[in-house]
C-alpha cells in the first residue's frame, strides 16, 4: 500500500520535510521513495506542493498520513474535515451537571431460583471453612521446613606474632 508521508530532511533543530509517496512498509527515513510531491518547512511555514501529482496518487489508492492529510486540507488540495491531532479518550467525559440531571435507568434484575440460592450459600460456607483453616495454620500455606543447625566454625590455633617467636 502506498502512503503519502513526510520525510525529514534538514539539520539538527532545523527540521524541514519532503512530502513523498512511498510504500507503507518502507521507512520514510531510508531515502527510497516513489515520487517527491512537495516540501514543508515548519519553521518558516513554507509549503511547496504539486497538487496535480497529489491528486493522481490519491486516485491510485495512496493514503496520506493524518498530518499530511491535514496539510492538504488546509491548502485546499483535497476536501474534507481535518483529522484530530490527539485521539479522544475511550472514557466518556461527563460534566458534574450532566451527572446530576441524568436519571438512572431501571434495569429489571432476574430473580434467582431457590436451588441456586441454596448452592450459593453452600459455596460460601465451604469457602469460609477453608479460610478458617488457613488462618489457624499460622497464616502460611507452605509446609514446615525442618530446622537445620548451622555448623560452628572450627577453632583455629592461636596465631603467634613474629615478635613472640624470638
Amino acid at each position: 500500500m502506498l502512503m503519502i508521508r513526510f520525510m525529514r530532511i534538514g539539520r539538527k533543530n532545523q527540521p524541514s520535510f519532503k512530502i513523498v509517496v512511498t510504500e507503507k512498509t518502507k521507512s520514510s527515513t531510508g531515502g527510497r521513495f516513489v515520487e517527491d510531491v512537495g516540501f514543508y518547512n515548519p519553521i518558516t511555514k513554507e509549503k511547496v506542493l504539486k497538487p496535480e501529482r497529489l491528486k493522481y496518487w490519491i486516485s491510485q489508492g495512496a493514503q496520506p498520513t493524518p498530518t499530511v492529510s491535514n496539510l492538504l486540507i488546509s491548502e485546499k488540495v483535497i476536501e474534507g474535515e481535518k483529522i484530530p491531532k490527539h485521539k479522544k479518550s475511550k472514557k466518556p467525559a461527563e460534566t458534574p451537571a450532566a451527572q446530576s440531571t441524568a436519571v438512572p435507568a431501571q434495569i429489571p434484575t432476574p430473580q434467582p431460583s431457590p436451588s441456586a440460592s441454596a448452592e450459593a450459600t453452600a459455596n460460601k460456607e465451604a469457602t469460609a471453612s477453608v479460610a478458617e483453616q488457613l488462618i489457624e495454620s499460622e497464616g502460611s500455606s507452605e509446609p514446615e521446613r525442618p530446622k537445620v543447625e548451622e555448623p560452628k566454625p572450627a577453632e583455629q590455633p592461636p596465631q603467634v606474632s613474629p615478635e613472640e617467636g624470638k
